[in-house]
This record gives structure tokens, sequence and C-alpha cells, in this order.
């Protein structure tokens, strides 16, 4: 909240302060519409020297370390105190908070909200908060259960750590803030102002060191004690000195085979703070399902309880080790005449399903040391070849293995201690011992972890096994067959009626035939189906909230394991779906790839014949042109030839006149003769040219069925690649649409991951209700603690009345026998 400055310095000029501040005299004071008057001394007698502050003008008056008070402001009840406080300066005398008036008029001094919230050495003469004043003289005792007492605690505190100019008392201060803080938390709305204001001195950057450490140790306390809730006992010397010095105290926590730890534990330690530090000692890492238990055994003199009739009461995660310590101690003192033993038991809460798949080393052998533990209590009630295994077994965990010095083995007090009384008194010690020894000695090759392995097998095949066990009072029985006292077992397959004495299984109701069930403090009822009947049972039980609580959780468990079966079976659905696509889709890639290296193929001999084609038309036009070369040159020879007929028909003509020249004919004939043969020669070239010429017509005519034959390839190839063109766009068609659909799977896959996240957040609302119910346990404790102070104090006024009564009768008789 910003805050204005200079309108604040122009009110009033401070000093520093060490109690109520006021304003100089000098400043004029601005009227107010209530009347005031002064006394003989000069002091106002009402309040009438301060306006009544609102949120709005709050954030001109008040410095930025107060910002978070100013919604807060009516919870305050500032004009009754600063008149309470006026009132107590008058009576006294003193000037410490109102100096004297000066000489003016209208000059009075005025008193803000702010240095009601300082420091004052004065005593607070009444609450700062507006609360019913029948509560204040009750203060300390009631302010553990109040939470409008502790804001004014709170408040009351914070205010004398503002503006304290006494280091030693500051710190004091802070101490105590401290101390409260880890005790008890305050209200939601005072919480965040208080916060905020610790929260601000821990991180000041002009802080004492000191005081800054114990304002960080306060805003740490205040976080713990928010989700713990208050005390239920006040803390004694030795925890407020521990924890002002920061030294741990220590306390013993027990485990079911009488062994023990050691924690340490402070103010503020919880049960769950508890329970984390001692997992981290014995190292285990599944520590969820554990718990701390509360356990009380009377002894009389000598003799001890029925040990089966053990009773463990949960307790809850936000209990304080402090509380709990403190009402051993309670208990063993109300406890007259016997001895009262109560410790702290370490064991799971419940055996869930999920166990099974654990493998921590120390989480497997707490859970064998419980199973064990209500084995030997009679629990699991067995037949006689299960309950010698099951003795072997657990000898064999204990002792190992011995082949020949089995002689130095005590073996009775081995079968005292691993075979339940119920069940050793159904035959003879020594008939027991033989069978137990030869089901040991066949167990040669069996390491201890395997043995207990097979110890936990064994129980968990029961019906009623990794069960957790409850002693009960029946109340109403609408069949009339269950006894008086019951012991109840509840695990993942639903709750299991025992005879406690003797041990006996009588009866088993699954989860599915519980229609509803519910707990009050001292009471638990299941609605359920016998023999297809509804029936309402109800018996009477201090657990009957851990009872509801288990029932409920493996309920929870086993919805979550079949929502989780059906998601992971339309997952799977959904995988093989998607597999099966991948395949098709990696077929036709394949399909594809293959007819492309087919066309290439194609291509690659198209081209070579288009290669081909153009050689043979190279041939062709070469020999065309030697045909129209020998065309030409037949021509000529043609031509020469007609030359020569027509000189030789010429000659023929001359003939007659040659004969006169005898001397010439010879010469004729000789050249005629020349020419003859030329023209044979001549002939016989012709025909040579034509037979050639014939061949090449026919070279032409099969180079063109080539080319013909070759064009219809490359048709031929233009339709191929046609056909794989469209085949590879239905292909590509083809993979989009199976793309499409991988993407539909993808998005119903995340759908299905979605359901499963809400299904988980559902379980984890689930939680924060059994949270919630085990938040409840606290008012009920209260219920219960006020009703048996009731009952005791009614008990104690009747023996009075018993004991009047017989005084009564004395002395009614002794009149009667005087007079």
């Amino acid at each position: 909240m910003k805050l204005d400055v200079q309108s604040l310095m122009a009110q009033s000029i401070r000093s520093r302060r060490t109690s109520f501040s006021s304003t100089n005299g000098n400043e004029e004071t601005p009227t107010h519409p209530s009347a005031s008057f002064s006394n003989g001394d000069g002091y106002d007698s009402d309040g009438s020297n301060f306006d009544t502050p609102t949120p709005a003008t709050l954030s001109m008056a008040i410095p930025a370390e107060l910002a978070g008070a100013i919604p807060l402001i009516d919870k305050f009840q500032v004009e009754g105190f600063l008149k309470l406080m006026q009132k107590q300066i008058q009576s006294t005398g003193k000037r410490g908070f109102f100096s004297k008036k000066s000489a003016g008029p209208q000059v009075r001094e005025k008193f803000t909200f702010e240095d009601m919230l300082c420091f004052q050495k004065d005593p607070i003469p009444t609450s700062l908060l507006k609360i019913n004043s029948d509560l204040l003289g009750k203060l300390f005792k009631h302010t553990l259960k109040r939470a409008e007492l502790r804001d004014e605690i709170f408040a009351q505190i914070s205010k004398q750590t503002r503006n304290n100019p006494d280091r030693q008392y500051l710190i004091k201060a802070w101490e105590l803030m401290y101390l409260c803080a880890s005790t008890m938390p305050p209200s939601k709305e005072i919480g965040g102002y208080l916060s905020e204001y610790v929260h601000n001195v821990a991180y000041g950057a002009s802080i004492d060191s000191e005081v800054q450490s114990l304002a960080l140790n306060t805003l740490n306390a205040l976080k713990r004690s928010v989700k713990a809730g208050p005390r239920h006992t006040i803390p004694g010397r030795e925890e407020i000195e521990a924890h002002l010095t920061g030294r741990k105290l220590t306390t013993i926590v027990f485990f079911l085979d009488e062994t023990f730890e050691e924690i340490t534990y402070d103010m503020a330690t919880t049960v769950s703070d508890a329970v984390e530090e001692l997992s981290g000692i014995i190292k285990l890492s599944a520590f969820s399902s554990f718990s701390l238990f509360e356990y009380c055994k009377v002894v009389s003199g000598s003799k001890s309880s029925d040990p089966g009739n053990e009773e463990y009461i949960g307790l809850d995660d936000n209990k304080y080790i402090g509380d709990l310590l403190a009402e051993f101690k309670a208990a063993k003192d109300r406890s007259k005449g016997e001895i009262l033993h109560c410790k702290l038991i370490f064991k799971k809460k419940l055996f869930r399903e999920s166990d099974e798949a654990v493998t921590d080393p120390m989480f497997v052998q707490l859970s064998y040391v419980q199973l064990q533990h209500d084995y030997i209590m009679g629990n699991y009630p067995v037949g006689r070849e299960d309950a010698a295994q099951l003795s072997a077994l657990q000898i064999l965990v204990d002792i190992g293995f011995f082949g020949s010095q089995e002689s130095s083995i005590d073996w009775t007090s081995l079968l005292e201690r691993f075979l339940p009384r119920q069940i050793a008194i159904t035959r003879g010690k020594r008939e027991w011992e033989l069978d137990i020894l030869s089901r040991y000695h066949s167990m040669e090759n069996l390491t201890k972890d395997d043995a207990r392995q097979q110890f936990l097998r064994i129980l968990r095949s029961l019906p009623y096994g990794n069960s957790v066990f409850f002693s009960v009072r029946k109340i109403d029985d609408p069949i009339g067959l269950l006894p008086g006292r019951i012991i109840l077992g509840i695990n993942k397959r639903g709750v299991h009626f025992f005879r406690p004495v003797p041990k006996e299984y009588l009866h088993s109701a699954e989860l599915r035939d519980i229609m509803q069930f519910g707990s009050s403090n001292t009471a638990v009822f299941f609605k359920m189906r016998v023999a297809g009947v509804l029936h309402i049972f109800q018996f009477e039980t201090k657990q009957g909230e851990e009872i509801c609580v288990a029932l409920q959780t493996h309920i929870n468990d086993k919805c979550t394991k079949n929502a989780l079966n059906e998601l992971s079976k339309t997952i799977e659905e959904s995988q093989k779906k998607s597999e099966q696509l991948l395949e098709e889709l990696h077929e036709k890639q394949d399909q594809e790839v293959k007819l492309q290296e087919q066309l290439e193929g194609l291509k690659d001999s198209l081209r070579s014949q288009k290669q081909n084609l153009a050689e043979v038309q190279c041939d062709r036009d070469r020999l065309k042109s030697l045909c129209a070369e020998k065309d030409a040159a037949f021509q000529v020879a043609l031509s020469e030839k007609r030359s020569l007929e027509t000189r030789l028909a010429s000659l023929s003509n001359l003939a007659p006149e040659k004969n006169a020249k005898k001397d010439l004919v010879g010469a004729n004939n000789q050249v005629l003769h020349k020419l003859q043969d030329e023209l044979k020669l001549r002939k016989e070239e012709l025909h040579a040219a034509e037979e050639r010429m014939q061949r090449l017509a026919n070279e032409k005519i099969l180079l063109e069925q080539k080319i013909s034959r070759f064009e219809r390839k490359v048709e031929e190839m233009e339709v191929v690649e046609k056909n794989l063109e469209q085949e590879r766009q239905s292909l590509k068609l083809r993979v989009i649409e199976l793309e499409r659909k991988l993407e539909m799977f993808a998005r119903d896959l995340a759908t299905s991951k979605s359901t499963l996240a809400i299904v988980n957040a559902n379980l984890a609302s689930l939680q924060n209700n059994l949270k919630e119910l085990e938040e409840l346990r606290e008012m009920k404790e209260d219920i219960d603690r006020k009703n048996e102070q009731t009952a005791s104090i009614l008990k104690m006024q009747a023996s009075q009345l018993a004991e009047l009564e017989v005084l009564y009768k004395e002395e009614q008789v002794l009149r009667k026998t005087l007079f």
C-alpha cells in the first residue's frame, strides 16, 4: 500500500517512539464532531482528541510496516482502548502517553491507530481486539481453545515488539512471540497481518541479528502451527527452555517386536514430523503408510492384561508429541492402584495392494514384523499344516539354518514364541516339534529373505490376509449370530469378523456388499448385504473413524484400480490400433518405394531406348543421303547411256557412209565394243545400285517399324508413368488418412491420460477429505474429554450423595437410639 509521506509529515512531526506519541502542541488540531472538555489537571477526560479511523483515512496516517492492519480495522477497538488508556494515565498521574495540554484553547493532543499498535511500558488496560469482556479474565486459561483469545495474545505481543527502545525487553517479547507461534496459530484474518509483519522484521535490512533470528523462527513456527493447529496442553518448563535454546528433547518409539528407537522433538513437533524423522533414522524410504499409534496397557500387580485384546489407537498426523507425552503422564497419574504402561508404537496404518510392489528392505521387514505380531496374537486363524509351515519359516528368519547344531537350540522356547497359543493346544508339543523340525530341515536352500517373503505370501493368500484388526463390542446384530465381543479385520477384500475367545473366523463381507458405513465417537455401523438382504450392524468402539478411513481407503484403491485397468485397456487398444496403422503405413511406404524404384528403372530404360532411337534415326538419315547420292549417280549413268545410245544410233545411221570408209569401221567397231562393254558395266552397276536401293528400302521399312515399336513403348511408358503417379497420389492420400487416424488415436490417448489425471485429482480430493476427517478428531476428542469430565463429576457427586445418605441414615439411627 502506498503511503502519503508528505501529508503525514504535515500532520505531525514524530520523534522516535518509545510509547504512545503525540503531535506538538503548536500544531493546529482539526475539530471533531464529538464534544470534549478538560478537567482541572488540563488533561482530556474522554476520547474526543482522536478520530475513529477508517481504512480510507488510515492509508494517510500509518507507516508501511503497519499497512497490513488496515483491512482489519474493524477487528480493533481503537476508541475504547484509547479512552481506557487515558483514564489509566489520569488516575496514575503519568505523562508517558499523553503529555499535558498547551495553553491554547483549541490546541489538543492527537493520538492515532499507530499509537495503539506500538510499544508501551504501562499496563495494557483492555484488549486490543473486539472480544467478549467475559473472556478477558480467562484469557490465558482458554487461549488454546479460543481463536479470538489467541488473536488478542498475538496482537498484544506484536504491539510490544514494535518500536521497543529496550533491546532486552524487545528480545523477551520476540521470545514470547516465538513460543506462542509454536503452540497455537492465530485466526486466518489476523494470521495474514501477523505473518506479513513478522516477515518484514525477519528480512528487514536494519534489524538486530538476534531479533531477526527470532523473527525468522517465529515465521517458520507460524507456518507449522497454522497447519497443525493449537496445542491441547500447556507446555512445561523443560519444553519451553529447550525450545528457546534450540535444544531437542528425546523420547522413545517402540516397534511391534519390542525394539525401539530414540527420536528428538520440540514444542512444535507433530506426529508427521516424528514419523519422518524416525523413517530417516531406520532408513525407511516408503513411509507414507506408516504412522504412530498410542498403546496403553494396564498391569494390576504382576499380572498383565490379556495380550489378545491389545488396542492401538491411531494418532492424528497433526497431533503434537508434547501433548501425547503430557496425556500419557496425566493418564498414569489418574490410574490409582494400577500400573499403566503407555508408549508410542510405529507400525503400518493399513496394508494396501500397492505394498506388494515395494522392495525397500526396511519396508518389507516392518511389514513382516507387523504380520508376525498379528499372527502370534492369533488374529490369523490357520490350519495345522499352515501353522507348522509358518512356524518353521519364522524360526529360519530368526536364527537362520543350522544343520547339525540343532541340539544347542532351545526349540521349546522357539515354539512358544512363534506358535499361537490357540493353535498350539490343538495337538501335543512333541508332535508340533517333530513336524516343525522336519519342515525346518527341508528349508536348507532358503535364505532369511526368502523365508520372510514366503511367510508374507502365505498370510497374504488368506481371505483375511494383510488386515488391520480392531476390537469392538456388538451393539446391534439383526441376524443374532455374532458374539458380544468381536474382532474386525479390514483388508482389500472387505470386512472380516472373528470371535476373540476362542479365536475363530466367523464371516466376511466383501467391499461390494457394504452399501454404507459411518462412525461416531463411540460406535461404528455397517449397512451391508448378508445372504442378499440388507442389514445394519452397529458396534461399540473408539476407533470408528480409523475403521471407516481404512475401509474407504480400500474402496478408493479398488475404484482407482478398476479405473486404471479400464484406462490401461483403452490405452492398449489404442496402442494396438496405432501399431496396426503404423504397420500399414510402413507397408504402403515400402510399396511406394518399390514402385518408385520400378518407375526409375522404366525411366532409365526409356532413356536408353530414346538414345537407341536417336542413333537409328541418324543411321537412317545417313542411309537416305547415301541413297540420294546413288540415285544421282544412277541418273548420271542413265543420261550417259542415253547419250551413248544416241551416239550409237547416229553411228548406225552413218554405217553406209562408213562402209566406204572401211578403214574407219575397225576403229568404230573397237569403239563400239568399248562402248558396249562400258554399257554392260554401267548396267551391272545400275543393277547393283537398284539392288542396293531395294535393300536400303527394306532397311528403311525395318527402321520405321522399329521406330513405331519404340514410339509404342514410349506411349506405354507414359501410361505406366501416369498410372504410377495416380497410385502414388492414392498412396499419399492413404498416408494422410492414416496420419489423421494416428492423430485421432493420439488425441484419444491424451484424453485417456487426462481422464487418468482427473481420477488422480479425485483421489487427491478424497485424500484431502480424509485429512479433513482427521482434523475433526480434535473436536471429537474435546467432546469426549468433556463427556469424561462430566461423567467423573457426576460419579463424584453420586458418591458424595451416597456418603451423605449413609451419614444421614447413621445420624437418624443415633438420634433414635439417643432420643
